[in-house]
Formats: structure tokens, C-alpha cells, sequence
């Protein structure tokens, strides 16, 4: 069971959503407040199902699922990068709300699709290109990192020694311009090299 505090400005949305989750086999209310009352420490919950314009960093100590006027890309954006992980539309029905709860309590992160074209005008890959590419072999040996596995298992995987698969770190690492394994991965998934 996924236990949801349900939040909200008005007692009538409240009131449906409450609805909406005691509705569901596989969710459970943990409680239900007034937007301007939320303290979700106060309440055993797994997520936060919120009904809002906006949201604060201290409603985030829960994975908030954020239901709002989706046709305002500033607003999505705003709520994302406040660390949402949902954004759906105030219309949603109760099965994509229930949907989108288990994605986040599952660790998924979910996006109206009537936003994406929007928000994805948005998204510009980083400007400055690579001084020196990456190697095919780089390519793979940094796929494998991504994979957050050791020199040796890398070494293993691709058939080189693991004297060699420190070499490509050390080069991938400099031509990133990374200082740990973390970061190059990091690096790497911003520039489109490593898809996870």
C-alpha cells in the first residue's frame, strides 16, 4: 500500500482527491490538509498528492505528485525544477492520478504528454563542444561506468586488461573535464553521450 497525504487549496478539490485515493485498492490516505497548513514530517507517508500553482521546498521531504494547469509551460517547468516528480493536469482522471502516484513512490518521474512538446523547446544541449572527442572505445567503456560497475567487472565485460580500462577512465575523466566516475557520468548524460 502507498500511503498518500493529499493536499490542496480548496475543501472541494480536497475532498476528490481524498476520494480518488480511498477509492484505490493500492493506495491508502495518510491524511489530508489545507495547501497553506502543509508540514508532510508531520504524517507517515510515501507521497505527497498536491493540488496547487506552485511548490516549496519544504514540501519536498516526499515525492510530490503535482496537479496543476498543465497549458502553462512556465508553471510546469517552475514545479520540475522545484523537484516535482509529477506534473499532471487539474482534469486528470482518477486512473492517471492513481498511475502517476505509483510511478513516483516507484522512483519515475511523470509529465502530462500534452507538455512535452512545450517543454522540450525548452531543453538545449550544452553549448560548449568537447575540445577532443570521446573514442568508440571511451563511448563504451563510459557506458559501462554509467552501469556503476568496477574496473575489473568493466575490464571483464569488454575483454581488456584493467590497466587499459584506467587509461580510458583517466582519458574519458580529462576530456570531460570530470574529477570522479560520478560527475563524468553526470557530464556525459548532459552532453546526450550516455543514455541511462
Amino acid at each position: 500500500m502507498i500511503r498518500v497525504l493529499v493536499a490542496a487549496r480548496s475543501s472541494v478539490v480536497r475532498a476528490g482527491l481524498e476520494s480518488v485515493v480511498r477509492s484505490s485498492s493500492s493506495l491508502q490516505l495518510a491524511g489530508a490538509l489545507e495547501f497553506a497548513l502543509i508540514n508532510s514530517s508531520d504524517f507517515q507517508a510515501d507521497v505527497l498528492l498536491l493540488e496547487a500553482d506552485d511548490i516549496q521546498p519544504d514540501e519536498l521531504s516526499l515525492p510530490v505528485v503535482l496537479l496543476l494547469d498543465i497549458s502553462d509551460t512556465a508553471l510546469v517547468n517552475s514545479a520540475l525544477r522545484s523537484g516535482a516528480r509529477a506534473v499532471i493536469s487539474r482534469e486528470a482522471t482518477p486512473e492517471e492520478i492513481e498511475s502517476a502516484i505509483q510511478a513516483v513512490n516507484a522512483g519515475l518521474i511523470v509529465i502530462a504528454p500534452e507538455s512535452l512538446p512545450d517543454l522540450l523547446q525548452d531543453v538545449r544541449p550544452i553549448a560548449d563542444a568537447l575540445t577532443e572527442p570521446l573514442s568508440e572505445r571511451e563511448l563504451e567503456v563510459l557506458d559501462v561506468i554509467a552501469e556503476g560497475l568496477s574496473n575489473k567487472l568493466i575490464a571483464h565485460r569488454l575483454g581488456i586488461s584493467e590497466h587499459t580500462v584506467k587509461t580510458h577512465a583517466a582519458s574519458i575523466f580529462a576530456k570531460l573535464g570530470a574529477a570522479s566516475r560520478t560527475e563524468a557520468v553526470s557530464l556525459a548524460i548532459r552532453r546526450g553521450l550516455v543514455m541511462l
